[in-house]
């Protein structure tokens, strides 16, 4: 029950900066697109910080899991595998 409450409540600011802003809802695909862009990107900065503060490496995790997660799962690639973070979403190679 927690997370529609917490959805609704995201869902409900979102709203409210829409108002804020003058963009009526739903939006036109170009803003809905960036601001599905820009929720992608916050979400990976919870992870980045917490890796800071802990002293674990960043780089590889932003080329690999987060470039992942934000781009889809062909992104990261190029990253070798020994640098790479764990992979922990549904169905990785852990």
């Amino acid at each position: 029950m927690m997370p529609y409450l917490l959805s609704l409540g995201a869902g409900l600011l979102v709203g409210v900066i829409y108002a804020l802003i003058g963009v009526r809802s739903p939006a036109p695909p170009t803003i809905a697109l960036i601001g599905l862009l820009g929720m992608l990107v916050g979400e990976q900065v919870v992870p980045v910080a917490k890796r800071l503060l802990a002293g674990q490496p960043v780089l590889a995790f932003i080329q690999g899991d987060c470039a992942r997660h934000v781009l889809g799962p062909q992104a990261g690639k190029g990253v070798p595998a020994d640098q790479r973070p764990p992979d922990h979403s549904p169905g990785g190679h852990a």
